[in-house]
């Protein structure tokens, strides 16, 4: 069954010529989730990324079935970007940390020295304030990171905001959740020394992040294995409850292609 177009807007980029990583699979999540037998919170969807997404072109999404469940897939031209499917795999949070240590370990953020991207819209230290997410991770031990982050009202004119009606708090929609814990998962390992790219993410988002109130994001790293790296994150509210919670494979690459 084919369903409507998606679209990545170049605002959502990560490298220079193709969307965030994050923000991709969570725009193709979301497809999922309404396509479900039983939408909400509390699933967890698998995405992997075959190809770069391009920026502002209209791609397929196809909802099949591959035999082992339902498959979303992420096309252009035929070639596939991108596959989504809902997974029983179970995620453990990273341990949260206090909202002043990760402020001060944002100073640290190796990412404002040398950042293999620069412009990327989650982590990229060229994006003003409002434009990009502007989250900084920085080292809060060994292979752990974390920033603050405060979603930005100017998200509200991006398409990807939610008005639940709760006491008419407008809460950032399942892309923009995503692409908060995505680059702090790469950040927990070298991405200056090891640039990476998303290949695999799989979340689980709990609670939709509230626009304007303060969150902390945390990464770990967990391992490695020739060009692939394992890490995790954690999306935190004020209260220190869990948003969204997250794993992720990242692929080592040559900045240079995608530049």
């Amino acid at each position: 069954m084919t369903g409507a177009d998606l679209t990545v807007p170049e605002r959502f980029r990560g490298p220079a010529r193709s969307g965030n990583g994050g923000w991709t699979a969570g725009s193709l999540a979301e497809r999922v989730l309404a396509s479900a037998d039983r939408p909400g919170k509390h699933v967890t969807v698998e995405v992997t990324l075959r190809q770069p997404p391009p920026l502002d072109t209209p791609l397929t999404v196809e909802h099949l079935d591959d035999g082992d469940g339902s498959l979303t897939v992420l096309a252009f031209e035929g070639a596939r970007i991108a596959e989504a499917r809902r997974v029983d795999s179970p995620l453990t949070p990273v341990d949260k940390v206090d909202p002043s240590t990760a402020q001060a370990a944002m100073r640290s953020y190796a990412g404002l020295r040398s950042h293999p991207f620069p412009g990327c819209f989650a982590c990229g230290p060229d994006r003003a304030d409002g434009d990009g997410l502007r989250i900084f991770p920085g080292p809060t031990g060994p292979g752990t990171v974390a920033s603050c982050w405060l979603p930005h009202h100017s998200l509200v004119g991006s398409g990807d905001v939610v008005d639940t009606g709760d006491r008419g708090a407008q809460r950032v929609g399942q892309a923009t959740t995503w692409a908060a814990l995505d680059c702090v998962g790469g950040w927990s390992a070298d991405l200056v020394g090891r640039p990476m790219v998303l290949g695999r993410m799989t979340a689980r988002v709990d609670a939709l992040p509230v626009v304007g109130e303060p969150h902390v994001v945390v990464g770990r790293r967990l391992r490695a294995d020739g060009r692939k790296t394992f890490t995790a994150s954690t999306l935190y509210d004020a209260d220190g409850r869990v948003v969204g919670t997250a794993e992720h494979v990242w692929i080592a690459v040559d900045p240079a292609t995608f530049s």
